[in-house]
């Protein structure tokens, strides 16, 4: 690895690192959200219904955001591929794009499902 290559990495970490804070966050509001839902199915408290529905959505909207900028991450990564790269870091490479870019679409069909979801008939949770 040349400095280059190395600076970028260090970037990448410190970003990985306020995304992390951020998943704490989440966590958070994941753990309230549940005793609003609780409240709502307990009581039939439609308040804490809409209150539960917009942490979710809250949630997924963000969630979507950090997996874009992982499989944006991972593309870019494949566009760095030098020509000599060994085969198992261009494999492991593309596989990693892929797999980020399925997250990407389970975590939009999540927020989807949090939108349409008006009665909460789903339960979601992230991951």
């Amino acid at each position: 690895m040349n400095c280059d290559d190395v600076n970028q990495k260090i970037r990448q970490i410190e970003i990985e690192n306020y995304i992390w804070v951020i998943y704490i966050g989440i966590i958070i509001l994941s753990w309230y959200s549940n005793g609003l839902e609780k409240k709502y199915f307990l009581n039939n408290d439609v308040v804490s219904k809409e209150k539960y529905r917009k942490i979710i959505i809250l949630i997924f909207s963000i969630l979507v955001i950090i997996y874009c900028y992982f499989f944006k991450s991972s593309v870019d990564d494949i566009k760095n591929i030098k020509i000599n790269d060994s085969n198992n870091k261009k494999k492991l490479l593309y596989l990693s794009s892929f797999s980020s870019f399925l997250i990407v679409a389970s975590g939009v069909i999540f927020l989807y499902i949090a939108l349409m979801d008006n009665d909460i008939n789903v339960e979601l949770a992230f991951s």
